[in-house]
């Protein structure tokens, strides 16, 4: 079946440069058409939502548009201001807020900025309230009777750590840890839950000025991290992305460890436990290398389009916990029903269990190379017939020992093309191969 037609939502909720594509004209009609659609269809007479956002200088003003918009149409607003992605499921559950919104455009650099929601549940919202969403921001409904509040949620953060605190019962005495929090969401909580658990905790990118964030850092460059443990006594790495839900890992020689590599290593951990629960799901971007991994190890995967919301919901289908993507976004449903960084790398901690990061690794990746090519319109490559035929035409020739897949981004003018092959040297030929038929056609 197809999904319902959204153009201002992507994969990730709404984003876009702050000020010229993500207006406050926008946040406010979000804001809004959100509230509106929550009394229509779940008959909410006077919605509570919150809002958190990251460290982008143009949150704050996204942010008051996006509270007005809710308090106009009759919403109670509870800003609980700089917190991690994932905490708006946390707390939202906690204080039973119908919905909760978040002002980040995760890993992009600070020009950029989005809006995500989430439902009461804690879940981002399905294709379907997304564009009955964006029907109400095209024919903006009428102003409530009575305009709602808005209000500062004191003591959010703490609610937070704690929800960590209490599902991770770790004891991490003797652990060096390095973490970079990409001048981000967690510049002030993660180093507090590791340092609560008793790491000893060395931080970097810890001082945002709304213009720094994922700025040679975080989980999208991390030379920074793998420098620093490399030359330091730190025994592992964590890098997060600009609002945390993602985490990536270095081992003690600053060699990178990737999603599909934390997300096997925690699924087999968890099967050779009996503490799996299922299988496990992860999208189409995955290695090949994971695959081969996890049937070996016995444990059942699911496929799913590229997006956590599309791992969760096959998550969700199958009664499984543990899924995630290789770019670090990891979801363990028995905590969160959304991804969450810092408890990602707790999990990884839980299931090393003490051992080294490098020897207790159980997959071995495939070379891969990701290529973007910028574009003028990123939906166009679905009817670039030749760009196809050779994306068939290699697949073949693969077939076995590797493969290659295109995908437009669902948040920014780009077409991804990857290619898995049996050396780098063959996956970056195919790959910049691919990626100059697709700028030719396209670009």
């Amino acid at each position: 079946m197809s999904s319902p037609t959204r153009t201002l939502f992507g994969t990730d909720g709404v984003r876009g440069r702050a000020g010229e594509e993500l207006t406050a004209e926008l946040a406010l009609a979000i804001g809004r058409a959100g509230t509106e659609s929550l009394r229509r269809t779940r008959g909410v007479k006077r919605p509570r939502a919150l809002i958190i956002r990251d460290t982008r200088e143009s949150g704050p003003m996204l942010e008051a548009a996006l509270a007005a918009g809710i308090a106009e149409a009759g919403g109670d607003v509870y800003l609980a201001g700089i917190l991690p992605t994932p905490a708006a499921a946390l707390v939202s559950r906690h204080y039973g807020f119908d919905f909760a919104a978040v002002v980040s455009a995760s890993h992009n650099p600070f020009q950029d900025n989005g809006i995500k929601l989430f439902g009461g549940d804690g879940g981002k919202l399905d294709d379907e309230t997304e564009a009955g969403i964006e029907a109400l921001i095209h024919e903006p409904p009428a102003p409530a009777e009575e305009p709602g509040r808005i209000h500062e949620l004191n003591g959010a953060e703490q609610d937070y750590l704690r929800s960590l605190e209490s599902h991770f019962r770790l004891d991490l005495k003797g652990l060096r840890v390095t973490l970079d929090c990409a001048n981000g969401a967690t510049y002030r909580v993660a180093g507090e839950i590791f340092t609560r658990l008793g790491a000893e905790v060395d931080l970097l990118a810890v001082e945002p000025d709304g213009r720094n964030i994922n700025e040679g850092c975080g989980s999208t460059d991390l030379g920074l991290l793998a420098e620093r443990v490399a030359s330091s006594d730190a025994q592992i790495g964590f890098a997060f992305d600009g609002d945390g839900d993602r985490v990536l890992a270095v081992d003690g020689s600053g060699r990178t460890i990737d999603g599909d590599e934390i997300i096997s290593l925690i699924a087999a951990a968890r099967f050779a436990a009996g503490g799996l629960g299922g299988g496990v799901a992860v999208t189409v971007m995955s290695n090949y290398g994971f695959h081969k991994a996890m049937k070996e190890a016995g444990v059942e995967v699911e496929v799913t389009s590229v997006g956590d919301r599309y791992v969760l919901e096959a998550l969700r289908e199958k009664g499984w916990t543990l899924g995630g993507e290789q770019s670090g976004h990891i979801i363990s449903t028995d905590y969160a029903p959304t991804g969450d960084g810092i408890a990602a790398a707790l999990m990884l901690l839980a299931a090393l269990d003490g051992r080294d990061l490098a020897g207790a690794l159980v997959m071995e990746k495939l070379p891969q190379v990701l290529v973007n090519v910028e574009v003028a319109d990123r939906e166009a490559i679905a009817g670039a017939g030749s760009v196809w035929a050779e994306v068939d035409r290699l697949n073949s020739e693969l077939e076995g020992q590797g493969r290659v897949l295109l995908r437009p981004s669902g948040t920014e003018p780009l077409v991804r093309v990857m290619a898995e092959a049996p050396s780098q040297e063959r996956a970056q030929e195919i790959c910049d191969s691919l990626a100059g038929l697709v700028r030719s056609e396209l670009g």
